[in-house]
């Protein structure tokens, strides 16, 4: 049973890809993720015994601490960031309980290197419109919250990414791109392993909307309306990017939680006769 210093792994899914979601330490040992080489979403490694060097950049953040079976490590983790005055609580059970609810997990491997800060860095062509809203919304959410996303020229991207140690995205001939009838926004998801109903149901959005095949669901005409609206809206594309990004949570949300639900206006009236 969860206690004020720990949290379920169910309570802990339902904030995993929203905007409330709190930061997520894994310090398990090399060993422990040898075995287990797989991330809940959203978190990132972090060596305990390090905690000097990384601890003071949570100041004023909200923490779960992971290790393996939720015990000494992510215990003795937390404790000492509640000492630095960290919010931070454990999984309960750990990565092992997480595992056991079948939760989603990503593949680690995937994830670009990281620079001294922490982040990855990816690079894209300018003058976002769906997939180069969606893709951002995606890793910064599930992947890497700290990412960092560069737009420039489109000649220029595949230069800056070798120039900046950025990968690149939703360019002709790199990896991270369309395939086939798949849009970037699919491939990110196939490539990390995150399947769930809910961002299922949105990677059909995305790509029916960035497609031009806006019969493959009915809410497609929404997201490129709000899509092209948004590119109207801003000429600076990071700030576009921070205004996307509150469209998608709010996508993701009804995928994950509304699509049941109706609205209509009642009235109450009594008809006459």
């Amino acid at each position: 049973m969860s206690s004020f210093t720990s949290i379920s792994p169910d309570k802990l899914s339902r904030l995993v890809g929203t905007a409330k979601a709190p930061v997520l330490v894994d310090v398990r040992t090399d060993e422990e993720f040898a075995a287990d080489p797989r991330l809940i979403p959203g978190s990132a490694r972090r060596p305990h015994r390090q905690i000097d060097d990384w601890g003071g950049s949570l100041s004023g953040r909200s923490v779960v601490v992971i290790c393996s079976k939720g015990r000494q490590l992510s215990e003795g983790t937390a404790a000492m960031l509640r000492h630095r005055g960290i919010a931070a609580e454990t999984l309960e059970g750990g990565k092992a309980a997480w595992n056991e609810a079948s939760l989603p997990t990503i593949a680690a491997d995937r994830i670009p290197k990281r620079d001294s800060h922490g982040r990855s860095a990816w690079v894209t062509r300018s003058r976002p419109k769906i997939d180069r809203i969606a893709c951002p919304w995606l890793i910064r959410r599930f992947v890497d919250p700290g990412a960092v996303f560069l737009f420039v020229a489109s000649a220029e991207v595949l230069t800056v990414a070798e120039d900046f140690a950025a990968t690149p995205f939703d360019v002709e001939h790199v990896f991270w791109s369309h395939r086939g009838e798949l849009c970037t926004f699919d491939v990110i998801l196939k490539e990390f392993g995150l399947s769930t109903p809910a961002l299922e149901r949105l990677a059909v959005m995305v790509r029916a909307a960035d497609t031009d095949r806006l019969d493959l669901s009915p809410e497609a005409p929404g997201l490129l309306a709000a899509s092209l609206g948004l590119s109207r809206m801003y000429d600076d594309d990071l700030d576009q990017l921070n205004a996307g990004i509150l469209v998608y949570d709010a996508f993701y949300r009804w995928c994950r939680d509304a699509t049941r639900e109706t609205h209509n206006w009642p009235t109450n009236k009594t008809t006459r006769t």
